[in-house]
């Protein structure tokens, strides 16, 4: 994604050659397929096992990283809230209402005067940036009997608001440089925040002192071989005491966290990185001829199978089934979208894939397979299930995370359009346009889809007849482009803009 990156060929360019030899190893590897990505994709068993056969015995639980039955659903019961982005391991879950249906008002402001800004570096150069961008989407939860909205911005902060009121409830968490993912909050009920910044690193802090505390950090330095960049925009997940993520130096890292709790009660981590992987493979480079390959997506797990995607458009499925054993990930899915794929893989109920991709360097593959695709990892050979096209411009394509609406599939484009597909067949149920470029990742709370636009509002649309063009029921004008995800909690919408403040939207 050319508008948010900084350049580091130079010190890049002579780890390359140097990798060469280890990335073809490493492909041939990764081509070991298995028929089925992540052995331990099992439903339930809903067999009986007593005497009464009219008593189904108790459902067995899900023995692997991310039981499919959670699609839709929030991630896990422990902390309840919309913890990481796109709210779950599968990257579909979007929130609670009731969501207005009549225009909203402003509830909060943060700050209350002034903004969110400071200056960053680029491939632009070094420029003011303001407020949230992509994907900028907030952490909403409950803890102490408070809600806590939790956010990183371009302020080079981290904050931790009360939802009711806007005000801190610890102090801003100071990093070297903007923030421009989403963070992800201890699903396990660990009072700990993870997220990444421009400035190198990957955190983990501590929230149950009286400010917030750094307790580790990984350097986009700590591997290699790296590719590209130290930035980190994705969102991490944590499963069963491991953290998995992508970055900007183009490599897959898994790390062991090691939570606890000392002597004073104070929450706890000793992370050891247990594993890491190229992003990238030889064959990569080859095809699309330079080394733009970072990992800017989330990553996504169903199953016992971990997805991401990379700037390269190389989209892959690593079997984490063996992990806890000692046995080291393996590559069990390939597929190559043709261009620039920051945009987060969403896995539906049966484990197939919606994967939306940009159109910039207009390579014939992009152009073959399209910009938004459904993938069946189930075909590893010809997983391609149906495939929708944006190539009216370039750059064209699709930044935001899609979203899973019941049978349909709904995304925007950087052109302003927002087209609803349906998910069996792909064709196209209905399309509207917004002032582009949109990039947010909508949003689908109680029959009705969020979405934000480049003129600065927030928009609302009733989507209960999927079979029908969306009616508008509201408008309400934030300023500044509206680029991050929101997140609903409760019928009240927070999200921040270029604009260079974060708002509480709700019934007033």
């Amino acid at each position: 994604m050319a508008r948010r990156r900084r350049g580091r060929a130079g010190r890049r360019g002579a780890a390359l050659v140097a990798v060469l030899g280890l990335l073809v190893a490493a492909a041939a590897c990764g081509s070991d397929r298995q028929t089925t990505p992540g052995s331990a994709r099992v439903s339930p068993s809903a067999t009986g096992g007593g005497s009464d056969a009219s008593t189904p015995a108790a459902p067995t639980p899900f023995a692997g990283w991310s039981d499919p039955a959670g699609v839709g659903r929030p991630y896990g019961d422990t902390v309840a809230g919309l913890l990481t982005f796109r709210g779950n391991p599968t990257r579909t879950y979007y929130g609670t209402g009731p969501v207005p249906r009549t225009t909203p008002g402003e509830r909060w402001r943060f700050p209350r005067s002034g903004g969110l800004c400071s200056e960053s570096t680029d491939d632009k150069g070094t420029r003011q940036w303001c407020g949230s961008g992509w994907t900028g989407q907030p952490a909403v939860f409950e803890r102490d009997g408070r809600t806590w909205v939790v956010f990183g911005a371009y302020d080079r902060k981290i904050h931790f608001l009360d939802a009711a009121t806007g005000e801190r409830i610890l102090p801003d968490f100071p990093t070297g440089d903007i923030i421009k993912g989403s963070v992800t909050v201890d699903p396990d009920g660990f009072p700990l925040v993870y997220s990444g910044s421009r400035d190198n690193h990957y955190r983990i802090l501590a929230i149950d002192r009286g400010k917030s505390t750094e307790l580790w950090r990984l350097s986009a330095d700590a591997v290699s071989p790296t590719l590209w960049n130290d930035d980190w925009d994705g969102a991490g997940l944590i499963l069963d005491d491991h953290l998995f993520l992508g970055g900007e130096n183009s490599q897959f890292h898994i790390v062991r966290l090691n939570r606890g709790y000392d002597a004073k009660g104070r929450v706890t981590v000793a992370p050891k990185l247990v594993f890491h992987a190229p992003g990238w493979d030889a064959q990569l480079l080859r095809d699309i001829g330079d080394r733009m390959v970072s990992i800017e997506s989330s990553v996504a797990v169903y199953g016992d199978t971990v997805y991401f995607a990379n700037s390269g458009g190389l989209v892959q499925g690593w079997d984490i089934g063996g992990l806890k054993d000692g046995r080291q990930p393996k590559r069990v899915f390939r597929y190559w979208m043709g261009d620039d794929t920051d945009a987060t893989v969403v896995v539906d109920e049966a484990g197939a894939l919606y994967v939306g991709a940009e159109y910039e360097r207009g390579t014939a593959r992009s152009k073959t397979v399209g910009q938004m695709v459904k993938l069946d990892p189930a075909r590893p050979d010809d997983p391609l299930v149906w495939k929708v096209d944006d190539r009216g411009s370039n750059p064209a394509g699709v930044w935001g995370t899609p979203a899973l609406h019941r049978d349909l599939a709904i995304f925007d484009t950087n052109g302003g359009e927002v087209l609803g597909i349906d998910r069996t067949t792909g064709a196209v149920r209905w399309r509207f346009r917004l002032p582009g470029p949109t990039w947010q990742s909508p949003v689908v709370v109680d029959d009705v889809l969020l979405i934000g636009d480049c003129a600065g509002f927030l928009n609302a649309y009733d989507v209960a007849d999927t079979t029908a063009a969306p009616r508008r029921l509201w408008r309400l004008k934030l300023g500044g482009c509206v680029e991050s995800t929101p997140a609903v909690w409760g019928g009240v919408l927070y999200v921040g803009t270029r604009a260079g403040a974060f708002h509480a939207i709700g019934p007033t």
